[in-house]
């Protein structure tokens, strides 16, 4: 497969830095997989009671003329819910490269097999990003253990995705599938972002409960950045409104969670929300495009 291409950014009203990708059969039907996604969509409200495959999220974003950054996320050591192989995933993506730019995600876990992965989808496949959960994954963000897949993605010139904050997967099942939410404090990405100073970082969703620590991080580390995917802007802190309409103004980027939160909702909500009219294009494109150095 050649490498990837990228979409044209000029054509498209936004970018949306924060979609799942489901694998073309939806199902897992032998480890509680469809259990897992029932409890999901309920959590959320979503309209999509079963995943969306890649070309369905495709045809989802051309026709709303946004582009959007899609990927799996590797546990399946940790939830037993076998991982959607990050090739799979962009070869289904690559007939669609007119709106999606593929991430991919290995656990960090993984170890050496992990990071020359992880160098191969860099060098061979054009990959621009990597996503970590940290919670699903069980792990903390500055494990050294994770250090030479991070060398590998700072050395590639690609981004690291991480979950942040209070997730809702799990959210209402038995001892949460066993998830430690401790794992998700945007705290432990300081280290990483001290560490790797040259590498970008996104920190995804407003950080429940850790908001201030997130902007903190944030505000004092030059390559990290903050999604604003997996809540509907309506019940954003005011201090995060604040920091967006102010400092981290350049930092803040459009997600929506696709598909527990859909484009159209979280559009529609934010256009309700205190944003100065000038910082709204830099929240919904701009940031991301210079990010992603589109």
């Amino acid at each position: 497969m050649p490498k990837l291409k990228l979409p044209n950014i000029d054509d498209v009203v936004a970018i949306d830095i924060h979609t799942h990708a489901e694998e073309p059969c939806g199902c897992h039907p032998d480890d509680g997989y469809d259990d897992f996604q029932a409890q999901m969509a309920d959590y959320f409200k979503s309209p999509n009671k079963h995943p969306p495959t890649v070309p369905e999220t495709a045809a989802y974003y051309r026709s709303k003329n946004i582009a959007a950054v899609i990927f799996p996320v590797d546990a399946e050591r940790e939830t037993g819910f076998r991982r959607y192989n990050n090739y799979e995933m962009i070869e289904a993506a690559s007939d669609h490269l007119d709106v999606l730019i593929p991430f991919v995600s290995i656990d960090p876990h993984k170890g050496k097999l992990g990071a020359r992965e992880a160098r191969k989808l860099i060098e061979e496949y054009g990959v621009r990003g990597f996503k970590f959960h940290p919670t699903m994954q069980g792990f903390y963000a500055n494990d050294r253990m994770a250090y030479p897949l991070y060398e590998e993605i700072n050395n590639g010139g690609a981004i690291a995705l991480f979950h942040t904050g209070q997730t809702g997967v799990g959210s209402g099942m038995p001892g949460g599938m066993g998830m430690r939410l401790k794992y998700s404090n945007p705290m432990y990405m300081d280290d990483v972002a001290a560490d790797f100073p040259d590498l970008k970082i996104i920190l995804a969703h407003p950080s429940f409960p850790w908001q201030e620590e997130a902007l903190s991080v944030a505000t004092h580390k030059p390559n990290v950045y903050i999604d604003l995917s997996g809540w509907s802007p309506k019940y954003f802190p005011p201090i995060l409104v604040r920091y967006i309409n102010s400092i981290l103004q350049d930092k803040m980027l459009f997600g929506s969670d696709w598909p527990v939160i859909t484009p159209d909702r979280w559009l529609s909500d934010f256009a309700k929300i205190d944003i100065r009219d000038e910082i709204r294009p830099k929240v919904l494109k701009a940031n991301a495009r210079k990010l992603l150095g589109i």
